[in-house]
């Protein structure tokens, strides 16, 4: 109770939660506060007539944000975009948060050997820069696709090669449809959530009352289920509100730079960029950047805010 009083005696803890309220309503009611095209369903939602007008519009009654060059809606990519993001984070948090927590929790109640094998390959994982990983998961992605769909024959004049899609594998056609980026932030985020549980976890089982469950005959299973499990996830809980907004804007960075990852958001602010500056260096055409920047920032402020509370809310040393 007096952990809910220090939550909301916060004005910070307020505007996070206001913010990612928002983002999440935005995300859930996306259809209904921008419909999509039925020909053309998706992020991007043309206005105007790209063929007569090859500048940006500014806000009006059909697009209260302006178009974009190619006289796309602004506010439909921000609004889909706000998604899109909101899945992508969610899935690389709670999937890192998982695959973390299991391997925390395992190492920690196991004996010295394996705890101390699990660990380093924890402190290898930490140690691999995020960006090259990015760079070889998408190449190594690449190649297996690639390879996979090739078949090759001989002619008179040497081999021919001939990709066809059919001939891959069901576990590659998986691996097609999944986002490359996801994949290469999860393999790469989860380390410190392991390394946390596995400190919560070696100080909670050494506590009295852990011993006493021990000690009166309780299941292994028993005790870290309701014993040591309970007591010891509210730090990833934390981290993982907190990494949100960071992998949505990690992914935001990499796909605007070009090494992958399908956000709206930086696909928009991409074509946007020919257009911040105007002619006489002035910001005439701001609408093409400035919402889409700022959703960008708040979206993380957002985040970043609710985990700052959610330590005041779960931390048991706050009691």
């Amino acid at each position: 109770m007096r952990n809910t009083r220090r939550f909301f005696s916060k004005w910070h803890n307020w505007l996070g939660l206001f913010l990612v309220s928002v983002f999440l309503f935005m995300a859930v009611a996306a259809p209904m506060l921008s419909p999509q095209d039925p020909e053309n369903p998706g992020s991007v939602k043309i206005i105007g007539n790209p063929l007569r007008e090859r500048q940006p519009q500014p806000p009006s009654a059909e697009a209260p944000l302006g178009t974009f060059s190619n006289q796309s809606s602004v506010y439909h990519t921000l609004i889909w975009g706000t998604r899109s993001a909101v899945f992508f984070g969610f899935s690389v948090a709670l999937v890192s948060m998982t695959l973390g927590v299991i391997i925390g929790t395992v190492s920690a109640y196991s004996n010295r050997w394996i705890n101390d094998l699990l660990m380093r390959i924890t402190d290898a994982f930490l140690a691999f820069p995020m960006i090259a990983g990015v760079v070889m998961f998408r190449q190594v992605v690449t190649i297996l696709l690639t390879n996979a769909g090739v078949q090759r024959f001989m002619t008179a004049s040497g081999t021919v090669s001939i990709f066809s899609p059919e001939n891959m594998s069901p576990g590659l056609v998986f691996l097609q449809k999944l986002d490359p980026l996801m994949l290469t932030f999860i393999l790469l985020s989860w380390m410190p959530y392991a390394r946390i549980m596995n400190s919560v976890v070696h100080r909670v089982k050494s506590l009295e009352y852990i011993e006493a469950a021990r000690i009166s005959g309780s299941r292994r299973s028993k005790i870290i289920f309701k014993h040591i499990f309970p007591n010891s996830i509210s730090p990833a809980i934390i981290m993982a509100a907190r990494d949100i907004g960071g992998t949505v804007i990690l992914q935001t960075t990499f796909s605007f730079v070009g090494l992958g990852g399908n956000s709206p958001w930086a696909q928009s602010l991409v074509s946007a960029r020919d257009w911040i500056i105007g002619l006489g260096g002035q910001f005439d055409f701001w609408w093409v950047f400035l919402p889409i920047t700022l959703t960008i920032v708040l979206f993380g402020i957002g985040w970043n805010l609710l985990g700052d509370g959610l330590n005041d809310l779960l931390n048991p040393r706050n009691r």
